[in-house]
């Protein structure tokens, strides 16, 4: 007896979603993306230009079987829906498989749940709809715009400078980079001093003369005014005010990555990997479940059962006084898609009791988000704030103490917020007004240039700016390392001398296409494809006409970098051998090229995996000093990467790393993933 047919991206999806389900249903998992842009056509771009911008897609490698199996599902299914990610990356998924498979309207329907539960999926089930061609212009906008920019301008870097590539979020992020270092680079320091005086149990700090500011430049300021006081000072106004401490919003990709680099030291990459298992399902003996919702979005909206079930959860456990309310923001204006925050899809399911199923890692990200959501919803935490103002010969001092009067909020999240008590004396009850410091003494400083950018700080500066989605963010810090464009020194990125060589190249020729405003620009454009608002042929017409004369010009007037050659001489026509760079890393060539094509090929054999994950090279056949086969990077010693398995270019499912093939199965080289015959 037939089946319905359910069709998610991830294999580890599969089980509990039919389990939830129940036995009218079949789960299968298309394993992520199984079709993207070809390399046919003008410039092998994989799209033509000239009929409106219309894509040519192929199957991805490795992926012939999986769509075979997946048409072998549909034709034995009595309903078929599409259950990828919910975003438009995943409607764009979906709509791929709607067309490679052969569906239709009448046979097919599209459904989005933003948690791994069984009830958000039986709930989804009973609100299915078809896919919404809108969220797929716009995902298929941004992937053919990706593609330009990458192989038009990443041709351009190879032949005019020592880069391999560039890319339309990659390269704005690369600027931001380059000019902050410039900026410290440009820095002059300078001195100025405070002066503080030293009580017995508090310290004051100068900070007006005549109720005006002060600034101290120089020591001989600083002696002159300690010349004048005395270490008597008058208790001028004590004032105490009753403040409120609001709690911080649920996460979104970009504060969850943030605070994950700040308060646990994982980089981006690793932050998305473990939310992703954790949103996939982890198995809790007697179930597997999903722990977070969906991970990738810019929503700080909580659903209406999730508040009501930690409204209830406070009451109970904390007290009615530590209620609170749900936030709103502007910015939830401009969201990119009608997605949750990153939440826990159960406020009972609390971090000690699923410690022991959890890796510490997957433990430590799974409190923090849990945490974070739930005090958002927690009442505010209330303070008394001192400020206390000392004269002394006109000279005014001021110290502030702050006591938390109601932990609210603070009751759960304190280990993640600085929230010590600085009390101070009561100095309003004194009955002199009078105060005697034990000593008052001076303090050199100087000023200290911009900080470079941390992961984190980046990606809250690329966020404020409005460059890149929850998607990129993580991506763009790998590729920006991986690429020799930046170095992390103590945790901060540093520009490499190619890095700086690429953004003055683009700028030199694209600094009206290459810069934040236009970025931003075309994240809103993409935005309003989704809302269908804008046309999503006009905004791609628009974009080429303006980026292809700049091209153009550019491969004119850029002036080309020297080749380097290796003191060999080509064995076909006699002139030199130089180092080119390639899309996939560097080669020795004849520099007579185009009329002499030669390339060395030396012991090793090109392989047709194409790149380096770890550095964008090319992964070659080479030979161990036993005469042992493996695979490669051209770019060794510099890059280490290699298998002893043929890669396949794809990555794996499960963590990301690359696929691997021997005698015909596909395995991960990284975790225990296997794809089955």
């Amino acid at each position: 007896m037939s089946k319905n047919l359910v069709i998610v991206e991830s294999p580890s999806k599969t089980k509990p979603i039919e389990k939830y389900l129940g036995t009218d249903y079949k789960v299968v998992s298309s394993k992520g993306h199984v079709r993207d842009l070809s390399t046919k056509g003008k410039y092998g771009l994989g799209v033509d230009i000239d009929d409106d911008f219309k894509p040519d897609y192929i199957a991805m490698k490795g992926k012939a079987n999986v769509i075979r199996d997946l048409k072998k599902d549909c034709k034995d299914a009595k309903h078929v829906y599409l259950a990828t990610d919910p975003d438009r990356e995943g409607e764009a998924i979906s709509w791929h498989l709607y067309d490679v498979l052969g569906l239709d309207d009448k046979n097919s329907d599209r459904v989005v749940f933003n948690e791994i539960t069984k009830s958000a999926v039986q709930e989804a089930f009973k609100h299915v709809r078809k896919i919404d061609k809108n969220l797929v212009n716009s995902q298929e906008t941004r992937r053919i715009l990706d593609r330009i920019i990458g192989f038009r301008l990443s041709k351009l870097i190879r032949s005019k400078t020592t880069g391999t590539s560039a890319g339309r979020v990659q390269s704005v992020a690369l600027k931001l980079i380059v000019d902050r270092e410039r900026e410290i680079e440009a820095f002059k320091q300078e001195e100025y001093y405070t002066i503080k005086a030293i009580f017995n149990d508090f310290e004051a700090e100068l900070f007006n003369y005549n109720h005006k500011d002060i600034e101290i430049k120089s020591e001989a300021e600083a002696n002159d005014i300690l010349a004048k006081l005395s270490n008597s000072f008058k208790i001028e106004d004590v004032k105490k005010t009753e403040k409120q401490k609001q709690s911080k919003f649920p996460y979104i990709t970009s504060t969850l990555q943030q605070d994950a680099s700040n308060k646990l030291n994982f980089n981006a990459k690793k932050t998305m990997q473990i939310a992703q298992k954790l949103y996939e399902g982890i198995d809790l003996g007697d179930d597997t479940v999903g722990l977070i919702s969906y991970m990738r979005t810019d929503s700080i909206r909580l659903s209406n059962e999730f508040v009501s079930s930690c409204y209830k959860y406070i009451e109970d456990k904390y007290g009615k006084e530590y209620i609170g309310f749900v936030k709103t923001s502007k910015k939830t204006e401009n969201v990119q898609d009608a997605h949750e925050a990153i939440r826990p899809t159960s406020i009972l399911r609390t971090p000690e009791s699923v410690k022991k199923y959890l890796t510490n890692d997957e433990y430590k990200l799974y409190n923090l988000i849990y945490v974070r959501a739930l005090a958002s919803l927690m009442s505010p935490a209330k303070t008394l704030n001192t400020t206390v103002v000392l004269d002394n010969n006109n000279y005014q001092f001021k110290a502030t103490g702050q006591i938390i009067t109601f932990d609210g909020y603070l009751k759960i999240y304190a280990d993640y917020e600085d929230t010590k008590d600085t009390k101070l004396p009561p100095l309003d009850t004194y009955k002199s007004n009078v105060i005697v410091a034990s000593d008052i003494e001076k303090e050199q400083h100087f000023t200290k240039p911009p900080a470079r950018y941390t992961e984190a700080k980046l990606i809250q500066t690329m966020e404020e700016l409005g460059i890149g989605r929850p998607s990129t963010y993580a991506t763009t810090m790998d590729i920006l390392k991986k690429r020799g464009y930046t170095n992390l020194v103590d945790k901060k990125f540093v520009p490499t001398e190619i890095g700086v060589e690429i953004t003055d190249s683009l700028q030199a020729g694209f600094s009206h296409l290459i810069n934040v405003e236009y970025t931003a620009n075309m994240e809103t454009d993409l935005d309003k494809i989704a809302e269908g608002k804008s046309d999503h042929v006009k905004v791609l017409k628009s974009f080429y006409n303006d980026f292809e004369d700049s091209l153009k010009d550019a491969f004119e007037k850029m002036p080309k970098k020297e080749v380097q050659e290796t003191g060999e001489d080509c064995p076909k026509c006699g002139n030199p051998l130089v180092i080119r760079k390639g899309r996939y890393g560097e080669f020795v060539a004849c520099s007579n090229y185009p009329k002499c094509k030669y390339i060395k090929q030396d012991e090793t054999k090109i392989t047709e995996v194409c790149v380096c994950p770890n550095c964008g090279g090319q992964i070659v056949e080479k030979h161990s000093k036993k005469g042992k086969v493996f695979y490669g990077c051209n770019n060794y010693p510099k890059c280490k990467t290699a298998y002893w398995d043929k890669p396949t270019g794809d990555k794996c499912p499960e963590c990301g790393e690359m696929l691997t093939e021997k005698k015909g199965q596909i395995k991960c080289s990284s975790c225990d993933y296997k794809e089955s015959n």
